[in-house]
Parts: C-alpha cells; structure tokens; sequence
C-alpha cells in the first residue's frame, strides 16, 4: 500500500468508467492535477463526489466526464457560478448530468460512517428544508434512549477518493496540513485512494496540526509539483486569484471551453 508511482499510471489503474470518484480539498490542496489526468484519459460515466465542488469540477462535467454529482455547495470561489455544470443541467451538455445535494454537515457525516463501517449516520439537520422529501440518501431515526427524531444520512464509500498533500515519504506516508477538511475521512471511506503530493522525501518531519495518512491507508502515492494549483498549497505557493477570474469568462461559453479542453488534452 501506498506504492509510489506517476500520476498518469495511477489514474490508468485506479479511475474507471462508471466509478464513484472524491476528489476532496477545502480552499486549498485541490487536486486539480489528477483531476486533469482523469480528463485527459477521458473516463465516462463517472459519479463525482465533493463537499464544496468548485473549478475542478466545472471542468470534469464540461468534458463529459460525469453523469451525477453528490455535493453540499457548488461554484466557483469568489467569482459566481460553475457555468459547464449549470450547463449540464439545465441543457444536458455535454451530456445529461444528474444531482444529489447535501448540506456540508450532511456530506461530512456521510464520510465519517463510510471511514467507521457504518451504514448510516446521525445528525441534527435538514429541519426546515425540502432536501429529505427529493434525496433517497437523507431519513430519519427515532433515538432510542431519548424518542427524538433525527437525521440519518447514507454512508457514502467511494470506488476511489483521491487527494492532494504537501508531502510523502518514500514509504508512502502522507502528511498534509493547514485547512484539512475532511480528507482523512474521504481517504478512509475509500476502497482505492490515491495522494498526489508536492514531494516525496526520506523522511517526514512533524508539523503543528498535520495530518497523517499511514502508508496502509493510500493505495497510491503520486508526486506533482503545484498539483493543486490554481488553488493553493499551504507552505508552497498561493492561490492564483486570476485563474478563477479568468474561468469565469472560458467557462461561459461553450468554445471557449472546447479551446480549454483541447489545450488542457494535448498536455502529457
């Protein structure tokens, strides 16, 4: 487990078509570099998962690469709307796509009883919403101790969660830090799992707050420089502000993407 190799073998063996994919990352250590490769090999029929799907996403539905997105919040950060997933689904292009949303505490505890090996979890929620009356994965609970109603939501296990950290050792340990959401959680649901990384080092040295995936629970470590840019990584570089501006406009019309797509395909 947590066998190093490149990027392009690890998506190869690990994403098929019709998979349940997370590529989780909050704010920053998006894993925007997998997310590419995944276009690149063009795989289909993909249900995408995500907290907070924000650029990576737009992008992977505007290749036609999903058929339904679970998710708690989508857009683009700062800037508007994720106009290739709107697109998608008000127009079915480039294909049909289909939705299931959440609410972030919803999604959260969805990871939690995947990584716990429980069918379900608890919560205090949905009250108020229409959410439960139109998602198959949102019921209730009566507790047993106290006769309150509750929520439960479905444990969601994804085919493969993939995600981006500063640093692995050679073993295949992974360390990331600085806002972590919940991609432990994500990564222990997971039957496969992959890390891409900022480097691979001898050894790995303690950080205040870092959190530490054990070799045992990554089935693939991949090394990729700026691997979550244009979003950003905590000690290594900033977010690139521009870049969100920017996929405002590509993302707005349809050409214009197709430009994008073909540029961002013919890269290796």
């Amino acid at each position: 487990m947590g066998e190093i190799v490149a990027l392009r073998d690890a998506v190869a063996e690990l994403v098929h078509d019709g998979d349940t994919v997370a590529l989780e990352g909050f704010t920053h250590l998006i894993p925007f570099a997998a997310g590419h490769e995944i276009i690149r090999q063009r795989r289909r029929d993909l249900t995408l998962v995500r907290m907070t799907p924000d650029l990576i996403y737009d992008q992977l539905i505007g290749a036609g690469c999903a058929r339904k997105l679970v998710f708690s919040w989508g857009g683009n950060p700062g800037v508007g709307s994720l106009h290739r997933f709107r697109d998608a689904l008000r127009h079915g292009w480039p294909v049909p796509l289909e939705i299931e949303e959440h609410s972030h505490a919803g999604m959260a505890n969805r990871y939690v009883a995947g990584a716990s090996g429980l069918p379900f979890a608890v919560l205090r929620g949905y009250s108020g919403t229409d959410l439960p009356a139109h998602t198959a994965t949102i019921s209730t609970v009566t507790c047993p101790f106290t006769g309150e109603r509750l929520a439960a939501v479905a444990a969601i296990n994804p085919d493969v969660t993939i995600v981006h950290a500063q640093l692995a050792d050679r073993a295949g340990n992974v360390q990331l830090w600085g806002i972590t959401g919940v991609q432990k959680e994500a990564v222990l649901a997971a039957r496969r799992s992959l890390a891409t990384v900022e480097e691979i080092v001898d050894e790995l040295t303690p950080v205040p707050g870092s959190v530490i995936l054990p070799s045992w629970t990554v089935t693939a470590v991949a090394e990729a420089p700026r691997g979550a840019a244009p979003s950003y990584a905590h000690g290594y570089y900033e977010r690139d502000n521009a870049a969100y501006l920017a996929w405002d406009t590509i993302s707005r019309d349809r050409e214009q993407f197709a430009c994008w797509l073909r540029e961002l395909e013919a890269q290796t």
